[in-house]
Formats: structure tokens, sequence, C-alpha cells
């Protein structure tokens, strides 16, 4: 038996005691589930992985990112702090970052990771094998201390809730199963208080997500930063308050049934940056695309430089691939503008780099 069947079978055994499940639940057991979950059974990225993130891509994008957080550093008066990433991946934002950062005299901060599965700790390990590092479950045990964070493509990955509008009511996607075959459903409409704003901007049959965990996420995250200086900077795709159903697997780089084979393939959904900005406890910034925010910060100039480098070293395979790396993480058929992002800084300190002051939407 596979694994995945397995889990499958322990779904299908939840499902006949307790009746069908929360999408949530369903998302939390295939993807975190400790013997079968996606996570704690694969490593995701890369080619042979199934799916590339920016970090993948090209080293301008953790370059960039981390010049932006020893700005926002150096802003509020430098000095001791903390640097972490929000499921960091193999490690290559930090290490990009960490290595753009060096060339900064001064900044020399402690190495937080939140990362929950235990394959990708491993790689992790690896690549930042010249740092001492320190792992975390889920931020409630970060320092309280300044704290200097990233997040690209975290939260896209937490369980939600769906809902589809019914008059004045809503009603709940369930993951329930007929004989052996697992499969979708709705509760009966009910009205919800956490969605009564979006009957004003929604009508029947319109979809709505929730992610509870993001938010709980955020606020953490946040009070540090109010209370001890620093700067997030979230990067994920989605946009300014949910609408649609997002919710979507994918295997091999490839879209798939997310409902064939529990634990097998990435589980993800668009990211509401509205709710991400009202659950912060200090100033949050205007949602800027990818593409906008890389230009900001000087991609550009930096994709010049690189690639007269390999142009010199008559690296044509190698420019090339630089090249389409750069259009991926800008234009806006590729990356550009359905990834987003938003920072979050202290009250009364300038926002790191790229980013907008101003009135949210």
């Amino acid at each position: 038996m596979s694994q995945a069947v397995s889990l499958k079978a322990q779904l299908l055994q939840r499902i006949a005691l307790d009746g069908p499940l929360r999408l949530s639940d369903y998302i939390q057991a295939c993807l975190l589930d400790p013997q079968h979950g996606y996570y704690a059974t694969h490593d995701p990225l890369g080619a042979a992985g199934d799916f590339t993130t920016a970090p993948e891509i090209s080293q301008m994008f953790g370059e960039l990112l981390g010049l932006a957080l020893v700005q926002a550093w150096q802003d509020q008066g430098g000095g001791p702090c903390v640097l972490a990433e929000l499921g960091p991946g193999r490690g290559t934002l930090m290490a990009d970052m960490l290595r753009a950062a060096a060339r900064v005299p001064g900044f020399a901060p402690e190495l937080h990771l939140v990362e929950a599965s235990p394959a990708l700790r491993d790689v992790q390990a690896k690549t930042l094998s010249a740092y001492q590092v320190t792992w975390h479950d889920d931020v409630s045990t970060l320092p309280q201390a300044r704290l200097f964070l990233v997040a690209n493509e975290f939260f896209d990955a937490l369980p939600i809730r769906q809902f589809t509008r019914a008059g004045r009511g809503w009603s709940e996607a369930r993951v329930g199963a007929k004989g052996d075959t697992l499969q979708f459903g709705l509760t009966k409409p009910t009205p919800m208080e956490a969605l009564a704003e979006r009957l004003a901007d929604t009508a029947d049959g319109d979809v709505v997500e929730l992610c509870p965990a993001a938010g709980a996420i955020i606020a953490q995250v946040t009070e540090r930063i109010a209370r001890h200086g620093g700067a997030a900077i979230v990067v994920d795709y989605g946009d300014w308050r949910s609408k649609g159903d997002t919710f979507q697997a994918v295997r091999d780089h490839a879209p798939c049934d997310p409902l064939a084979d529990p634990g097998a393939a990435d589980l993800t959904a668009h990211v509401d940056f509205a709710a991400l900005a009202a659950a912060t406890a200090c100033a949050a910034t205007p949602m800027v695309e990818q593409a906008t925010l890389l230009h900001r910060l000087g991609i550009g100039p930096r994709a010049q430089v690189l690639a007269e480098k390999l142009d010199e070293q008559g690296s044509e395979d190698a420019l090339q691939s630089h090249l389409a790396a750069y259009r991926r993480l800008t234009e806006p058929s590729e990356m550009g503008t359905l990834f987003k992002a938003i920072a979050f800084h202290p009250n009364g300190t300038p926002p790191p780099p790229g980013f907008d002051t101003g009135k949210l939407p």
C-alpha cells in the first residue's frame, strides 16, 4: 500500500466516523501528516520537484530582498537583530540574502528559520552550513527581539476554509466520500459573522476563502516588530481581498485533482493580502506587484551587470538562461503581476525600500 493510498484510507475512515471534513482539515492532513503528508515526504522544489519558486529561478530575487531588509535595519539604527524566514524551502533565498547582506558592515543577525518539514530542514542545513541556524516549528517561538523577516510563497500553503454565498448565508466546502472516492460537497447555507462585510461585494454563487492561520501568524510576527523594531516582507501570489475558487493542486509542475491522491501533490490557494494587512499590530504598506517591487529595488541594473559578466565569459547558454529568469520574475505573462508583496514596519519608521507609504484600500 502506497503512502498516498494509506493517507486516503485514513481520511476515508475519518469521514466515515465524523462526517465530511472541512477543507482546512483536509489540507492540513495532506500537507503535514507526519508520516504521509506532502511536506513530510517530498522535496517539492526545482525541476525534479513539483514547482519552482522565485529564489530557485534567479539569485537576484534574494539579493534584492536581502538588501531591502538591510536598508530597513540601517534606517532603524542598526544593532543586534534576528533575520528570519517563514517556509525557507531549500534555503536558497536566505543564502542569497546573506551573501548580499555580507557587504554591509555591522549586519550580523541571529538566523532563525520557521520550517515544519523534516525533509526540508535537512536540505536547508546543507545550504546554510556556513551559518548557525535555529529552527522553529512555528512563529510563536521566534525571539522577542528586533526582527527582520521574509516570507516567500509561505502563506499560499496554509489551510483555507472556502465558502459559497447563498442568499445572505454561506455554504462551506466539505470533503466527503462516495464509496472509496473523495468528493467535494457543501453545507447548508448559514449566516456567518466573519463574512458579514462580504455581503456588500459578493452575489449568490460567489466564492470567498478564509485563512485563519494567516492572520494569527501575521499578528505574532508584527507584535514583535511593533514592540522591538524590524520589518517583514511577504511575497506570494494572490490579490487584495479574496474572491473566487483559488484552491489548487500541483504535481510535476502541472495542475492535478486535489482529491485524487492525498499527500502526493502540493495544495495551495491565493493569498488575501487585505486579510494580512487587517491582522497587523504595526504599520502595513499598500500591496505592490512583484515586478514593480523588483524594478524599484534595481533588478534591471543588476540583471544588466550579470548579463555583461556572462557575455564576457562567452557563456551563451547561461546568458540566455539568466535573461529568461529575469523575464520570468518580472513580465506580466509570467510572475510579474500574479505575485504581490506587502511589508510591515513599526509605526513612525519608513517602510522597506520598494514599498509605498499611504492609506490601504
